[in-house]
């Protein structure tokens, strides 16, 4: 039986190509000239398409084949290279394998492939599909590469990286620790963030701050923005708040407006 290559796969998400579908996408993901996704390239499948095809590959899919997925100017071909290592993470991550030695390796050599390559996850929707399945759960299992200081110190890495697609993994993957009822993960890095220029980290701050609240306790996110509402970009503050009553809604925004004179 022919061994299933990166160019295979490739070659047939290459064959769906769609152009109607290829301009919306370009247009909805911004890669025009001084936009985010400058210069990202698109088949012009939706994203239902390509979890098709991960579903049918992962299994025989080699893990050494992963990155020639993750180097193409594909943006489809990157996603479904991203999805496979979080389908290949997962049934590593399952109640019976979580301290087995063999799947705490297998998990650790996925974790450092997809930091290697974290680059190439250049899009918000990379990103959002794979950090928190990938990253935020190494976060809550055993691990042979370090204790919860090492893995503080990567994701603190992620946090300083010049790269805004290495900054927006750092907070976005804290939606699985915050789900698993571990909100310092969230509260360390949106603080970490709130000057952040950019509007895709300020919508990602408020809504990890959102669902932390919504997940460990809205206690905890009034707290946080006792401390830092003035100070939050208005983006960020209206994601985190998203669900709270009108009134108290109201209250923080009213915060804000008198706090920053």
């Amino acid at each position: 039986m022919k061994r299933l290559t990166a160019e295979d796969v490739i070659a047939f998400l290459e064959s769906q190509r769609n152009e109607a579908q290829r301009e919306n996408l370009m247009r909805f993901f911004k890669t025009g000239k001084g936009e985010y996704g400058e210069g990202d390239e698109f088949l012009g499948l939706k994203v239902p398409q390509t979890r098709e095809v991960v579903r049918a590959v992962w299994r025989d899919f080699p893990l050494e084949e992963v990155p020639v997925l993750l180097a193409s100017r594909w943006h489809e071909v990157r996603l479904c290279g991203l999805l496979i290592l979080v389908e290949k993470f997962e049934r590593l991550a399952t109640k019976r394998l979580i301290n087995d030695e063999d799947a705490i390796r297998d998990r650790d050599n996925i974790l450092l492939m997809y930091i290697k390559c974290a680059d190439r996850a250049n899009n918000w929707d990379l990103v959002d599909l794979s950090a928190p399945k990938i990253l935020g759960a190494w976060l809550l299992l055993p691990s042979r590469l370090g204790d919860t200081d090492y893995k503080r110190q990567v994701l603190d890495s992620l946090a300083a990286s010049d790269n805004l697609w290495r900054r927006r993994m750092s907070i976005v993957c804290t939606w699985k620790t915050s789900q698993q009822g571990d909100p310092s993960w969230c509260l360390r890095y949106a603080e970490m963030h709130l000057h952040h220029p950019h509007d895709l980290m300020h919508k990602a701050v408020g809504w990890m701050l959102r669902e932390m609240a919504g997940r460990c306790s809205m206690d905890l996110l009034r707290d946080f923005l006792s401390l830092h509402a003035a100070e939050m970009p208005r983006t960020a503050l209206r994601y985190a708040i998203e669900k709270m009553s009108p009134d108290e809604r109201q209250y923080w925004m009213r915060r804000k407006q008198t706090d920053k004179h």
